[in-house]
């Protein structure tokens, strides 16, 4: 027998089983291999170069250290053949780069193709993360690789599809992500069928202007997958380095949502030939990025992410909600460790129960318990988030109407990472201010849902002036626009 960097992994464990514990206890990134889903799903088809890669060793060291346990445990003799491919994860992620480069470049397309083809096989979705990671922190402008992901899939798709289906339980946050991209295929299909009888004037605008009305305003659910996405997913990639896929993403989410609005807004004005290429357009643009989260995003993040990370955000998907469809309810199963947030779920029930009566915060002008205070911001007529001086999110309100969905996700996260690329300018300006003792506030308003939003950042600052962090207050402030007069005499509506 032959070993390369082409060898598949299946093909070895299935003749040497006792290589799965050893790959296993080899290096720590390997250790998921145990695992029969991981072997199944992301690293079936898996070659042992990607193999090598995934854990940053060079092939001929991984190959060597196989070679010599197959043959202490069987007595076979194997042969080692590297050749000239990529060894490293490096290596292949610097042959990537220069191909995306030259890509962007203005080289011909296909030539770029075939010599993606020639220089590396069954590339992963986490290098081709890497990758763009790489060309942002070598200055790529994010809205240049924003405009050019397309082309990225397009150069990766045929790799990118040979790898094996994911196959998660239900109930986990893919499987739910997948399934709400199923009943979005469907409506957008559907969608697509009455938009081309329109066009084709078989069949009159009113007889189907409901259906088209129901399913666009179904289709807009899409925003709570992102919303979940951006709330949910990201954060958890953020800590394993994976920073500027992300916010290519985010970019991308926001064109999205400009974009139903616009044609909700014309359907609603009753101009279907103004909305009807619009409409094509946006739902083309959803399935691109159907497309990129089937193929690159949920398997990176199959491969960066422990269970427990898993497990946490599933327990604060319900801050925020699905789209189209409710997800299994018997995931995680009975005795998955819980996850810091649920501890401190639990702690905090324990002392609405009583359980830590003695637990007491002494305020400059009161003393309450944790449940007291907890209750007080909870019924706070605004909604309130904090981050410290070092721009950190540290705590968020849950009043029963939300007006902005958050999660426990965003928890320790730079509040940089919480709004959409195309703010964050403004984010950073603010800080700056604050930090810098120029200003105390600063104020945003808007019309939300026929709600009329009031939006502050407030600077907080100790007794010796010293910048501490940064409160933020939300309030839906349509009632108290529409006062007038007075009313001095209780009267209940």
């Amino acid at each position: 027998m032959q070993l390369t960097p082409k060898t598949k992994l299946t093909e070895l464990t299935g003749k040497y089983p006792f290589l799965i514990d050893f790959l296993a206890d080899y290096h720590p990134k390997y250790a998921g291999l145990k695992n029969p889903l991981l072997r199944n799903t992301l690293a079936k088809n898996a070659s042992m170069g990607r193999i090598s890669a995934m854990g940053g060793i060079p092939a001929d060291e991984l190959l060597s250290a196989v070679r010599d346990r197959i043959t202490e445990e069987t007595g076979d003799l194997i042969e080692i053949n590297i050749g000239d491919m990529p060894v490293t994860r490096d290596e292949r992620r610097e042959a990537l780069v220069a191909i995306i480069r030259d890509l962007h470049a203005g080289i011909d397309r296909e030539a770029i193709k075939q010599r993606f083809n020639d220089l590396i096989e069954d590339v992963g979705a986490a290098e081709i993360g890497e990758m763009e990671q790489q060309l942002i922190d070598a200055g790529m402008p994010q809205a240049e690789l924003t405009k050019l992901c397309d082309v990225h899939l397009d150069i990766f798709r045929d790799t990118l599809q040979d790898a094996p289906p994911i196959e998660v339980p239900a109930g986990h946050p893919v499987h739910t992500f997948m399934a709400e991209n199923e009943a979005l295929i469907k409506r957008i299909t559907e969608l697509r069928v009455l938009l081309d009888d329109l066009a084709k004037n078989r069949r009159q605008a009113a007889e189907v202007a409901t259906r088209i009305g129901g399913l666009l305003a179904e289709i807009a659910t899409v925003d709570i997958h992102y919303i979940r996405k951006e709330n949910q997913l990201f954060p958890y990639l953020e800590k394993y380095g994976v920073n500027g896929p992300p916010q290519v993403m985010w970019t991308s989410h926001d064109e999205i949502r400009g974009q139903l609005k616009v044609v909700r807004q014309a359907h609603q004005d009753g101009k279907p030939s103004d909305f009807s290429t619009e409409a094509q357009e946006v739902l083309t643009a959803i399935e691109s990025m159907i497309e990129k989260e089937n193929l690159i995003l949920w398997p990176m993040a199959l491969e960066k992410l422990t269970d427990t990370d898993w497990v946490e955000m599933r327990e604060g998907e319900a801050h925020i909600g699905y789209c189209l469809v409710e997800p299994a309810a018997d995931w995680p199963p009975a005795g998955t460790p819980r996850s810091a947030q649920a501890t401190a779920t639990e702690v905090t029930m324990a002392s609405n129960e009583g359980g830590f009566a003695n637990v007491m915060l002494n305020l400059q002008t009161g003393v309450i318990s944790p449940e007291q205070a907890n209750l007080l911001f909870n019924h706070l007529p605004v909604e309130i988030s904090f981050t410290d001086e070092n721009h950190i999110v540290r705590y968020f309100s849950e009043g029963k109407e939300r007006i902005f969905p958050r999660s426990p996700g965003v928890i320790g996260r730079s509040v940089e990472k919480c709004h959409p690329p195309k703010s964050v300018h403004m984010v950073k300006a603010i800080l700056t201010a604050f930090e810098n003792g120029e200003r105390d506030v600063a104020e945003f308003w808007l019309e939300l849902g026929g709600k009329f939003i009031y939006i502050r950042y407030f600077a907080v600052r100790d007794a010796d002036d010293n910048f501490r962090g940064t409160m933020e207050v939300v309030q839906d402030v349509t009632a108290i626009r529409n006062l007038e007069g007075s009313r001095t005499l209780l009267q209940w509506e």
